[in-house]
C-alpha cells in the first residue's frame, strides 16, 4: 500500500503526526486482513469530516472490497465519495426511516467515540452503531492506558482520575481538551462495559501497539 504512504510523506512531518500515522497504516492493514475474504455492498462511516484532503477519513477510503459508502456526522459532508449523508449526532435517537436508509453491511467508527462526551453518550453511540451494522462493526479508539496522550501529546497525566486530568489540563491552557464534551478517553474495560451494558457478546478487541503499550484499541463486532 505503497500509495497510502505517499499521501503522508509531505504533509505530515512531526514526530507525533508520523506515529499517528503508522498507527493508522496498522489500522488498514488488521481491517483488510481481518475482512480479506469479505465483500460489502455498502459501508458507513461514522464521525466522518468535511475535510476533503486525501488525509481525510483515511480509514474507510482504504479499506478493500466496499462497493458504496455512506456517512453519519454532526458535520456537512459535501465529498462525492460518499453516496449518502446524514448530517446528525450519533449520539441522539435515530428514526426507523433513518435507520432504515443508513443500514449497513460494515459500520466504521475510527477515533470519534472518545469525542461524544460522556459515558452514555459513548454508549447511546455504540447503540446506534448496533442498529446501523447489518453484518459487521468496527469501533476504534486511542487506548487510556497508553503512557502517551497523542490529542495533548503529553505522558502519563491522562492515568490520574478524569476530573484531575482535565484540571491540569485547563491550567496548561489546553482548554478545548479539557472539556468532557471534546475528550473523554476509553480503556479496554470501558469498551467491555459498553457492550455489557447492551447485551452484546459477538465481539472481540483488537490491539495496535507502541512502545510495546496498547496505543489503539479496535473493537470488531458481528450480527
Amino acid at each position: 500500500m505503497k500509495n497510502i504512504k505517499q499521501i503522508y510523506s509531505t504533509n505530515h512531518n512531526s514526530f507525533f503526526d508520523k506515529i499517528i500515522t503508522k498507527k493508522r497504516l496498522e489500522i488498514i492493514y488488521l481491517l483488510n486482513y481481518y475482512f480479506k475474504d469479505q465483500t460489502f455492498e455498502d459501508a458507513l462511516d461514522i464521525g466522518t469530516t468535511n475535510d476533503t484532503s486525501k488525509s481525510s477519513n483515511f480509514i474507510i477510503k482504504n479499506l478493500k472490497n466496499i462497493k458504496s459508502y455512506k456517512s453519519i456526522s454532526n458535520q456537512r459532508i459535501n465529498s462525492q465519495f460518499f453516496s449518502k449523508n446524514l448530517t446528525k449526532s450519533i449520539t441522539e435517537d435515530l428514526t426507523d426511516k433513518e435507520i432504515e436508509d443508513f443500514k449497513s453491511e460494515l459500520v466504521i467508527s475510527n477515533a470519534t467515540i472518545e469525542h461524544v462526551g460522556n459515558f452514555e453518550n459513548q454508549i447511546n453511540m455504540c447503540k446506534n452503531i448496533i442498529k446501523l451494522s447489518k453484518k459487521y462493526f468496527v469501533i476504534s479508539t486511542p487506548n487510556r492506558f497508553h503512557p502517551i496522550e497523542f490529542h495533548t501529546k503529553l505522558p502519563l497525566i491522562h492515568w490520574l482520575n478524569k476530573n484531575l486530568h482535565r484540571k491540569i489540563l485547563k491550567i496548561l491552557k489546553l482548554n478545548f481538551l479539557s472539556k468532557e464534551e471534546n475528550l473523554n478517553l476509553l480503556s479496554q474495560k470501558d469498551l467491555v462495559l459498553i457492550m455489557k451494558k447492551l447485551n452484546f457478546n459477538k465481539y472481540e478487541i483488537k490491539k495496535i501497539k507502541f512502545l510495546t503499550f496498547s496505543s489503539n484499541l479496535i473493537l470488531i463486532g458481528s450480527k
